[in-house]
């Protein structure tokens, strides 16, 4: 296949991840099957596409989340927000030192698992001075584990017949990338998603600390790479509050982000190859997943306790 007709095949189908017909997981499997058969343009850089389109998706979902529920979303759920990012760390660290795994490796997939995947690490990489060959291999394990998560996510919340709040409240804990949040809180219901979004970014605000604390940690001379599009979410919840007369532009772009966020699943799937996990290795591997059955289970028992 020639490049021509790789690009056109590319374009055609992340238009078709737009259609409301294309689930979440059905645009990453696409995506993932893409790379596995050699058929993207080597000469794009999608990584780069990839960021730029969820910076701006996540900004669209704050046009339609209330200023006063984000509130008390992000509020009510302190404690499980900071317990967990707090406890994912620690169990990092510690089982990054039991499996002997190269120390930043380690402490990158704690953070991309404590706060907010693809996005935590890109912030914590350069603050730790990573080089790009590690901060690939905990991505690599960070988006194998959302890829999953976002297949089992909505199947356990409905054999346990999890309420719409609840679910949104589990995912944005449990699972890693906001993209996969989500994609599986979307699939769960509307309540469900608008839950998860705005706790999943009052989450990721915690990047901020956690990139000084990790230069810190790691010699200080790292540099903080803080993502801008938190502050701009923000700043759209703040919009819908101050001029409420634009409430049908707002769900429409609402709509539009939830929809252009399936693309960003289909291009995090383009990023994931066989050959990426193997060059990964197992240790890296085996961290991500007790950190996020951890994550998972105790966040999931909290909620059940509390409900």
């Amino acid at each position: 296949m020639s490049q021509l007709q790789k690009k056109w095949l590319f374009c055609l189908l992340a238009i078709a991840c737009l259609h409301p017909a294309i689930s979440s997981p059905l645009a990453l499997l696409v995506g993932f099957v893409l790379a596995n058969l050699g058929w993207l343009p080597s000469d794009w850089d999608l990584g780069k596409l990839t960021k730029k389109l969820l910076a701006i998706s996540i900004v669209g979902l704050g046009f339609g989340i209330p200023l006063q529920q984000a509130i008390d979303a992000s509020v009510g759920n302190l404690p499980l927000i900071l317990g967990s990012i707090l406890l994912t760390l620690l169990a990092g660290t510690a089982l990054t030192r039991v499996l002997g795994l190269d120390r930043r490796v380690g402490h990158l997939i704690a953070s991309g698992t404590a706060i907010c995947g693809g996005s935590a690490i890109a912030a914590v990489a350069p603050a730790i001075n990573a080089r790009n060959e590690q901060t690939a291999i905990a991505l690599a394990c960070v988006f194998v584990l959302n890829s999953v998560a976002l297949f089992v996510f909505p199947v356990i919340g409905h054999l346990l017949q999890l309420s719409q709040h609840d679910f949104g409240v589990w995912s944005a804990i449990a699972i890693h990338d906001t993209s996969s949040v989500v994609g599986a809180a979307s699939a769960y219901g509307e309540e469900a998603l608008k839950t998860a979004t705005t706790i999943k970014l009052a989450r990721a605000l915690w990047i901020v600390p956690l990139a000084a604390i990790s230069a810190l940690l790691f010699g200080g001379k790292g540099k903080l790479n803080i993502p801008g599009f938190i502050l701009f979410y923000c700043l759209a919840i703040a919009i819908t509050s101050v001029l409420p007369q634009g409430q049908f532009i707002y769900q429409e772009l609402f709509e539009l982000a939830k929809r252009t966020l399936v693309v960003c699943l289909f291009l995090i799937g383009c990023g994931i190859t066989f050959r990426k996990l193997q060059q990964s290795g197992s240790k890296p591997l085996l961290l991500g997943v007790i950190l996020w059955l951890f994550i998972g289970s105790s966040s999931l028992g909290y909620i059940l306790w509390q409900g």
